[in-house]
Order: C-alpha cells, then structure tokens, then sequence
C-alpha cells in the first residue's frame, strides 16, 4: 500500500519531494559536530491545536500564530521542522507541507469532531503511537530534538524524545496554577491533573522557554523550574503583514465603519479569561456619564466562543442588550490574519482585558498596525505595551477604570494617531526572525545539556 509520500496527488508529489530532499542530505563529519550545532530537524508537537486552524475561535488562538510564524522563520535558518497536532476531520490529508521546509502531520486520537481539550488527555496514548508510527518509518536519530507547546504536548513530548535519545524543550504558553490564581468570575479553575503534568514536564525538559521574564519566574516560583534551564524569548510579530500600511482611514472605508467613531476594539476568543465583558461594562458605563457620545462610538468584537465561553455562546450578545448597548455593538465571526490586520488599523484602541495572558500577541499585532493597547496589567502585557507611550495598562478589572481611559480617547482625538506611531515603532523589536534566531540558540543548548546528561547520567 502506497504511503503519503507517494504521488498520488499534486500536494503529496511536492511533500513526497520534500521528504526526499531530507533522506538525501549528508552525514555530519562527526558525532561531535553534529550534536555541537542547531538541529537538522525537529519534531514539534501541538496536540490540542492545528497551526492549520483559523486563529479566534474554538481552541486556535495565539499559540497557532506562534507556532506557524516559528516554524516557518526556523526553517528559513535552515531548521526542518515536523509538525504533529490531532486530525480533526477525516477529509485531511496525512500530512500536509505548510511551506518550504515546515510538514504538519495529521494523527488520528480520538473522534475528528466534538472532542472537548478537557477530554484529551485520555487520547495521548493514542496520539503517542500515532507519532511513534510516523517515527518508525526513519533512521535512527530523524529527530535532533522535540519541541513541545502547551502541558498536552508536553507529555507526548517527553515520552517521545526519551525514546529517541533526544532533548526535549517545552514551551508552557498557559501554566495551570497560573490561571487558577487569576480566575474570572465563573470561570472553571484547572484540574489538579494538569499541575500534576506540568511538574513532571518541567522536571523532564532539557530546556524550558518562557515568553517574560516574569513566566520564567514563575515556572521557578510554581515548578520550582531550575533556573538555569529557563530561557526568556519574546514571542514575535509579523511585520510585513501587521504595519501601519495605509493607515486608519482607509482601513475603516474597507470595512465600512464610520470615519470619525471612537472605535474600542476587542479581538480574540471570547472566554471569561479574556474578559470581553470587561469592555462591554467600561462602555456602559462610559455612555452612562457621558450619553452624548452614543453616536459616535462603535464596539466591534471579532472573535467566537472558546475554552468555558461554549458553554454561553451567546452569552456576550445577551450581556450587550442587558447593558443597553446592543445598538453600539457589532459582533462579527473570526477573520484571516490580513483583514484582520485591517481591524487593527481601523479601531481607535484595542482593548484586552485579560486576567491572565502569557504574553498576548494580539496586542503586538495591533501596535505593529500602529494602533495603541488599552490593556490589563497581567502577565507579560507589560513587556508587550508600554504604559504612557504605547497604550495604557490598567490594574484590575474594574470597568470605570477602563471607561475613564476610553474617555480621554475620545476627548483627545489626537492620542490614536500619536500612541499609535509610537506602537509601531515598539513593535519592530518584536520580529519572528529575531524570535527564531533566539529559540535556535536554546535548541542547541538543549542538544549540549541532553550531551551533559546522557554521559553523567548520576552527574
């Protein structure tokens, strides 16, 4: 029986051709060299999530942007990079090449549809073998290393790189006790399973990537991480893609939005963690004080239902008319990265209210746009937005105090366009080629302590 690698289509010819070019390649001199330099090739492993899925709905949300921008910028450097993650329909192809250099592999754990993230961990046994079925079809030593994303993956990884000799690095991107300290009201805390998974993962990792320094301390303070196997690397933005372009005016006409609103905008999954509700309540109460301004705000959400927001996916809709707001409220489904890029340019702020966000890419892209972040302070969105220069941080979740912050937008018309420039410009330090450069350099890392630690293994 033919495998995916045989020409059975114009998609499998060109990944049947990519897989060739990879048996092909020499040996390096020696094993010294080889494990003394970045990885030829890594197995990356996102089990809940496809880089394929649209971003802003379900479980697809900033760990997918990261995931696709990396793999992608790490195979320009001449990273090969294999993407595992659950199939979640029977019409996907066993693997299918993302671009040049970066296959996403397809394994069947489970039902394609309907599968809850709480309910996956009882398919990483079969999702495991699924991985170690594409494994044994290679030579010894296919994979220099494995990259895991997220506590899920992490447990696929660290059985899967201690079968094939290989070190593990993993990324957290949400820790449990993290989230569970910062709860929204009637938000569901994390089991005590996934603390339990995240301990033994930081234990079994040869490296550990955090997004801030303020993760990495608290992998430390909450894992009791080992410090020197922490490294801090700022995830990236895209920035031919998220930049100013041609501005705010034009952006709004595409989108058929009014040229002269105040336009407070949320875009994300809608979930209590990300607080959505925030920002309807801050606009209540903004119109409450200052009744004048209803014509001339508009507050677009762009996103679905995710994570505990399923459970009401209508629930933000209903919390709009109980606030007598509904008029002044657009909702509208997820959108690709280029429109909503557009989105970006359009609003006059772009308002996340998180109560817990390793990092929020989301509001890179928007500054990137050249548009200001009215944002909380958690996690790592004080590294992300400058408080007074690029945006404004507000401590807690308090809706008046984002109400008195949208009110100086409004009555100072001038503030988008000058934070705006000067979120543009904080955003180029935030480049994916300088993210993938920093995470090669932690690959090899991994390589020399896994070296460290297969010679004393009591050392």
């Amino acid at each position: 029986m033919p495998s995916d690698r045989h020409v059975r289509s114009e998609e499998e010819r060109l990944v049947s051709q990519y897989v060739g070019r990879l048996g092909r390649r020499s040996p390096a001199a020696s094993p010294l060299r080889r494990l003394s330099r970045r990885p030829r090739r890594v197995a990356m492993l996102s089990v809940h999530t496809s880089p394929l899925h649209q971003p802003g709905t379900g479980d697809a949300g900033g760990m997918n942007v990261y995931i696709v921008e990396l793999a992608q910028r790490l195979a320009a450097i001449n990273i090969e990079v294999e993407i595992f993650t659950r199939a979640t329909t029977a019409a996907l192809p066993p693997s299918v090449e993302l671009a040049p250099g970066v296959l996403v592999r397809h394994v069947d754990a489970g039902p394609y549809e309907g599968l809850a993230k709480e309910d996956l961990p009882a398919q990483l046994c079969a999702f495991t073998h699924g991985v170690m079925q594409a494994w044994a079809g290679h030579r010894p030593g296919h994979y220099d290393l494995v990259h895991s994303h997220y506590w899920l993956s992490g447990h696929v990884g660290w059985l899967a790189a201690e079968r094939w000799g290989a070190p593990l690095v993993h990324a957290m991107h949400t820790m449990a006790k993290v989230k569970n300290a910062n709860l929204a009201e009637g938000d569901t805390p994390e089991p005590a399973a996934r603390v339990i998974g995240e301990t033994q993962i930081v234990s079994a990792s040869d490296r550990l990537i955090a997004n801030t320094a303020e993760e990495a301390d608290e992998l430390v303070r909450h894992y009791a991480a080992d410090p020197a196997k922490v490294a801090v690397v700022h995830p990236g933005v895209n920035l031919e893609r998220f930049r100013p372009a041609d501005g705010r005016a034009a952006a709004r006409a595409r989108l058929g939005l009014p040229q002269d609103a105040l336009i407070p905008l949320f875009a994300g999954r809608i979930q209590p963690l990300k607080a959505p509700d925030v920002l309807l309540r801050a606009v209540a109460v903004l119109l409450d004080e200052r009744p004048e301004l209803r014509s001339r705000i508009l507050v677009p959400v762009v996103g679905g239902p995710s994570g505990s927001g399923l459970a009401k996916p209508e629930g933000l809709q209903k919390l709009a008319a109980r606030l007598g707001i509904a008029d002044v409220v657009r909702f509208r489904p997820p959108v690709g990265q280029e429109q909503l890029a557009d989105w970006f340019r359009a609003a006059s702020v772009l308002v996340m209210p998180s109560y817990s966000e390793s990092f929020g890419l989301v509001a890179i892209e928007a500054q990137a746009a050249g548009t200001p972040v009215l944002a909380a302070a958690v996690g790592g969105l004080p590294v992300a937005v400058r408080d007074g220069h690029t945006g404004r941080l507000v401590r807690g979740h308090e809706p008046a105090a984002y109400a008195r912050v949208l009110a100086d937008f409004a009555d100072e018309p001038t503030l988008t366009d000058r934070m705006g420039a000067a979120a543009a410009r904080h955003a180029r330090a935030f480049g994916w080629d300088g993210a993938a450069a920093a995470t090669a350099d932690v690959y090899s890392a991994a390589i020399q302590a896994h070296r460290r630690r297969v010679r004393s293994p009591h050392g």
